[in-house]
């Protein structure tokens, strides 16, 4: 459904609610990056959302609330490892894949026995999780594939006709999607995101990190062309790329350095201090800035591949495969 008003942009809790409450879409903030939301126990209007993302209905869903106790009553099991996690990183960063009860539609999980979950750390957001007593289902507030909101003006640049109401929560702090885990004879990572492998190292023990490339994926976010600009985007030696590139208008991205804007290029440093939390919150602003503007190419450098640079990399492999 799309609304022909142009959505409101505010911090008015209340009639997020009452939007949600009868089945319309809210464009909600989180630390991660902007969710598009609907009651995620109205199959209705679940539906909507990838409708108005034009999302593949094999890509699934995470869900959002405001407690463990309220997640408890979706789940059938909530085991010992991911009560360690949450205990230690919830609200944050962090989606964990447990065991659904029927309540869930199978539509949230493509028809998967487990459902993405997490409780979120925005203060706003927690509010309205708190306001209501059903979770939200909330992928990313982008058309499928796009690069992810981080800021309430990105959503309306996108989706403005197809969301009621955005919530207002500036501009999202980590900038990267959470991290998901499940369990599969041991620990695994799913996707790489906003919480590192190594903190969850630190508290549950060792995790394989299974991030495939699957067009059939067991937890969101796991499509190999994801997250991608409409320019052309390479990751590579930023200074070879440019002499080979010398005839086009080049968007560079690179984590600390400066490329001097050599031949006709744009560059977008993204922490000159080298502080790794900065450069993952700055990517897909970065990325969008190049989409919206006059070059031809966008060419970033390979990140450290540790710690959230691992999931930057992976963002930009997935923002890169085509």
């Amino acid at each position: 459904m799309t609304h022909n008003k142009a959505p409101k942009i505010g911090i008015d809790i209340e009639n997020a609610k009452q939007i949600l409450q009868v089945g319309g879409l809210v464009a909600i903030p989180t630390e991660t990056v902007y969710g598009l939301a609907a009651n995620a126990l109205n199959e209705q209007a679940v539906l909507k959302i990838f409708e108005a993302k034009n999302r593949p209905y094999f890509d699934p869903l995470i869900i959002h609330s405001n407690s463990i106790e309220k997640i408890k009553a979706w789940v059938l099991d909530f085991p010992l490892w991911a009560q360690q996690l949450a205990q230690a990183f919830w609200p944050g960063p962090l989606t964990l894949l447990l065991p659904k009860k029927n309540t869930i539609p199978d539509v949230i999980t493509s028809g998967l026995p487990q459902v993405a979950v997490r409780i979120p750390n925005h203060a706003l957001t927690l509010q309205l999780l708190k306001s209501i007593d059903f979770p939200l289902a909330a992928p990313s507030a982008n058309p499928f594939g796009y690069i992810s909101p981080t800021q309430p003006q990105h959503v309306w640049a996108q989706l403005q006709h197809q969301v009621a109401y955005i919530l207002d929560g500036g501009v999202c702090e980590v900038g990267l999607e959470s991290t998901i885990v499940g369990f599969d004879e041991g620990l695994v990572v799913y996707r790489l995101g906003g919480l590192a492998v190594e903190d969850i190292e630190r508290v549950a023990g060792p995790v394989q990190v299974q991030t495939n490339n699957s067009s059939n994926p067991k937890a969101p976010g796991m499509i190999k062309s994801h997250y991608a600009p409409k320019k052309p985007l390479f990751i590579a030696d930023i200074a070879s790329f440019l002499k080979t590139h010398a005839d086009k208008k080049v968007g560079i991205i690179s984590f600390y350095q400066s490329y001097g804007g050599q031949y006709a290029s744009v560059e977008k440093i993204l922490s000159p201090k080298k502080n790794i939390k900065e450069a993952a919150h700055g990517l897909f602003a970065a990325l969008r800035y190049f989409d919206e503007s006059d070059v031809e190419v966008i060419v970033s450098e390979k990140f450290p591949d540790s710690f959230l640079g691992r999931a930057i990399n992976d963002r930009l492999q997935r923002a890169a495969a085509k």
